[in-house]
């Protein structure tokens, strides 16, 4: 026997009707509109978003303009494009990214999805992104389709635990016999490689990125050179080092909010690997051009300059950066971090690179004297130094090491001396053995490009410098 009533199927239709409404109405969207646009910076009124939040502004071409907020005044909020801004008029509507999310986007890229409650970006990371090109948005570069990645993770995650984390207690071979043998890094370090600009840092990086034996490469190409893109790409890093490689390129000519992305989605992405249980080399080539972005957005909301126009942001953000880098839990995975540092006319009291120095676990300084001299790889002996080396390596390990750097110190500070004829054999017993074995020590510090120099084998020729 049928239960309906008359009344119950009228409630039953007015549901049906409501149901029918609702699936053809619009969301109600939460937006703000753009009051200015000055430089870099837009301001927006009528959203209230923390630091760090995505926003989206969309175009009367149906194109759209992705922002970040980074800074904020009373109700007015500063926003840092993505790109540039050509085409926004004022009044522009401003959305929150998770609520743009159900508006059509033409050509956009689909991300696995996010808790819509995290207002902070997230891209794709995961096994399917080796071998890729990327740029900072998460978008392939190298026309090979989509990514199909499976995970996402938020691009600015906090440092682990320091008392957390495994202490620094292996080698990792690099591939290069003078950093193998007289600069020994360990996994899980992080390490400055400090060099002006035309000195051979790219193709030192490239060496490594080759011959270093990790599970997988995540490298930053941020702020340099579009062509450098592509030249680090298919000659330095080839396709054998590519096929275990994550590349991240936000090159000179995009914003400053893209460069600091890169740098801060490279991290993730090796961070990721590492919670897997990998071990991770990560190359970010530059840390210097990430401090610039930085500059830039900080003086572009108003921050006032401090060091050598430096804001204190600058200075605040370099450790938190270089921190997320390292070992995981015990028995994890480790990333081993190699960041690059432009030192501008060759000086090392750049306040950049003074805070990097402070901050990391060891400097490899290249020298432009040694590369002009046809020097290569042109490591400076004496300025570099791995902190993580006394506790990796044997004593007679480091007695060597240390051998060599003396014999190298005592021949340098007497070259004139020696190139002069003014010397008297015999008169310094260091500097009698330094200059026999001068050339044996130049040799064994130059490698090519296409030479891989392994641990065992650099500790061998390091020993027989001395037999």
């Amino acid at each position: 026997m049928s239960t309906d009533t008359p009344h119950s199927s009228r409630w039953q239709a007015y549901l049906r009707d409501c149901s029918a409404l609702l699936s053809i109405s619009e969301p109600l969207l939460v937006s703000g509109r753009i009051t200015r646009v000055t430089g870099l910076v837009m301001e927006a009124i009528g959203l209230r978003l923390p630091i760090g939040a995505a926003c989206t502004v969309p175009m009367p071409n149906g194109t759209r303009i992705e922002a970040e907020v980074v800074g904020f005044q009373d109700d007015r909020l500063f926003l840092m494009p993505q790109s540039d801004v050509e085409g926004v008029v004022p009044g522009t509507r401003v959305l929150p990214l998770e609520l743009a999310h159900s508006l059509p986007r033409p050509g956009a890229v689909s991300h696995p999805r996010r808790r819509p409650s995290d207002r902070g970006r997230h891209l794709p990371v995961g096994s399917e992104l080796l071998g890729r090109v990327l740029d900072a948005a998460g978008r392939p570069l190298d026309n090979l389709g989509p990514l199909n990645a499976s995970h996402v993770a938020p691009l600015n995650a906090r440092a682990a635990n320091p008392l957390s984390r495994a202490p620094i207690q292996e080698i990792l071979d690099v591939g290069v016999r003078a950093v193998n043998s007289l600069l020994t890094v360990g996994r899980g370090q992080r390490m400055g490689l400090f060099a002006g600009s035309g000195v051979g840092k790219s193709v030192l990086l490239g060496m490594m990125a080759r011959y270093t034996s990790a599970d997988v490469i995540v490298v930053g190409l941020i702020g340099e050179r579009g062509r450098e893109v592509k030249e680090f790409i298919e000659q330095i890093l080839g396709p054998e080092g590519l096929a275990r490689s994550v590349v991240v390129a936000a090159p000179a000519d995009t914003s400053p909010l893209m460069r600091l992305q890169g740098t801060a989605y490279a991290t993730a992405i090796a961070e990721h690997f590492r919670d897997e249980g990998k071990n991770v080399l990560l190359i970010m080539d530059s840390l210097t051009r990430y401090a610039m972005a930085q500059r830039e957005i900080a003086l572009a909301i108003g921050e006032p300059p401090a060091t050598k126009g430096y804001p204190p942001s600058v200075f605040a953000k370099l450790p938190a950066l270089v921190e997320r880098a390292g070992n995981g839990k015990e028995g994890g995975g480790s990333i081993t971090a190699f960041y690059t540092v432009l030192t501008e006319g060759d000086d090392q009291q750049d306040p950049i690179a003074d805070a990097a120095r402070a901050i990391l676990d060891g400097h490899i300084v290249l020298n432009r004297s040694l590369a002009e001299a046809g020097h290569y790889p042109a490591i400076d002996i004496e300025q570099s130094i791995s902190r993580a080396m006394h506790s990796i390596t044997s004593h007679d390990h480091q007695n060597l090491a240390r051998r060599v750097k003396k014999l190298t110190s005592s021949f340098q500070r007497s070259r004139d001396l020696i190139s002069v004829g003014a010397y008297s054999a015999g008169s310094d017993r260091v500097l009698d053995e330094a200059i026999a074995k001068h050339d044996r020590i130049e040799t064994f510090l130059q490698q090519d490009i296409s030479e891989c120099a392994s641990l065992a084998e650099s500790l061998g020729q390091l020993s027989a410098l001395f037999q």
